[in-house]
């Protein structure tokens, strides 16, 4: 049987199969930096292929664990699919025990968009974006108290997602992602809302009910996980 090799891709962003890293093996790791809000992370794995395909490594719970001081623990996975302009978010969960989220995008892409919603934090209101696709392939860990959203920018932009904790509706709560004051810079001319995001209060209104995570609070629960 003849066996054809497959030659080495000319895409710069590629890592090559042959290569080797510290202690003589492949260099896969990923590369973690921290964003300028406390808790939220952007990831970007080394990506190897040749025309065959590709292979990257797109969690490593030693890493990221390393990172942020604990383990993630994974209580669920979930795949939301969204057509382009398709705006999803401001989600968050009550702390404790919140969810913290690790996500990527597998198919499409889309501006993935963390905000700071914890009241008394350094940041609070302040938002950041990162653009995840099928081609970098980066993702992001969404810290316990922090807000999270997207906007597809493609057709089938596929979001993948692993969470520290199941789905509980009673402690599930939004702010409006299209809040005046958090002016969060949707790219999107004409964003599709579902009902619940579209009724969901403004990050004031909101504050007045009580609904938002407390930063102190948040920095406990994470000392907490730290300490074991």
């Amino acid at each position: 049987m003849d066996v054809r090799l497959a030659s080495s891709p000319s895409d710069p962003g590629i890592v090559v199969t042959g290569g080797t890293g510290p202690g003589g093996g492949y260099d896969r790791r990923v590369k973690i930096r921290q964003l300028s809000i406390e808790g939220a992370y952007e990831i970007t794995p080394v990506l190897r292929g040749d025309p065959r395909g590709l292979f990257l490594e797109w969690y490593r719970f030693d890493l990221l664990a390393a990172e942020v001081g604990h383990p993630l623990r994974l209580a669920q996975a979930n795949i939301s699919v969204s057509t382009a302009g398709v705006v999803r978010g401001i989600h968050f969960a009550d702390v404790p025990p919140g969810q913290a989220k690790y996500v990527t995008c597998t198919r499409g892409a889309l501006l993935d968009v963390i905000v700071d919603i914890r009241v008394g934090s350094p940041t609070f209101g302040q938002w950041e974006a990162v653009r995840l696709d099928d081609v970098d392939r980066r993702c992001v860990y969404i810290a316990e108290g922090l807000g999270h959203g997207f906007c597809a920018l493609t057709d089938d932009a596929t979001l993948t997602y692993l969470c520290s904790e199941t789905y509980s509706p009673k402690g599930e709560r939004a702010v409006h992602p299209l809040d005046p004051a958090l002016n969060i810079g949707w790219p999107t001319d004409d964003p599709v809302l579902s009902e619940k995001d579209a009724a969901a209060p403004t990050m004031d209104e909101a504050a007045a009910q009580g609904l938002l995570p407390d930063y102190r609070t948040c920095r406990e629960f994470t000392d907490s996980l730290r300490s074991g």
